[in-house]
């Protein structure tokens, strides 16, 4: 079985709200490639809608996570990577419907394009699961 130590107040560090500064794991580490927001057919999820947009990618994500044998529960790390700083909104509103009280380490950058215009956003995450998954 993997462990997760999640640390949101290392001495001396600001407390972390919505995500952990630290999260310490044992186990298989699976790594989940940046998930754009695209069906299943390859169609664009929300053309120039943040909320749908994210709601894609984590499910893309959470796809991905279960063909490794893991859950957002296993995360131990989330990159976002968006074209506006505004759409940190949509996406924390999505998170909060796929990844409930567990709080991955995080970093957000605000970046001048994706792999096209019509993408608003990125995210790309780091699991660990028990070993024999």
């Amino acid at each position: 079985m993997s462990k997760l130590t999640r640390i949101s107040a290392p001495e001396g560090v600001v407390p972390a709200k919505q995500f952990s500064h630290v999260v310490a794991a044992t186990g298989r580490f699976v790594a989940v490639a940046g998930q754009l927001a695209l069906d299943e057919t390859g169609k664009l999820v929300g053309d120039g809608d943040p909320e749908a947009q994210a709601r894609q990618v984590f499910e893309n994500l959470r796809r991905c996570l279960a063909a490794a044998g893991a859950t957002f529960d296993d995360v131990v790390k989330l990159t976002y990577f968006v074209t506006d700083m505004a759409h940190m909104v949509a996406i924390r509103a999505a998170r909060s419907e796929f990844i409930s009280d567990q709080r991955p380490a995080s970093t957000v950058v605000q970046v001048a394009a994706l792999a096209g215009p019509e993408f608003l956003m990125e995210i790309d995450a780091f699991a660990v699961v028990s070993k024999s998954a």
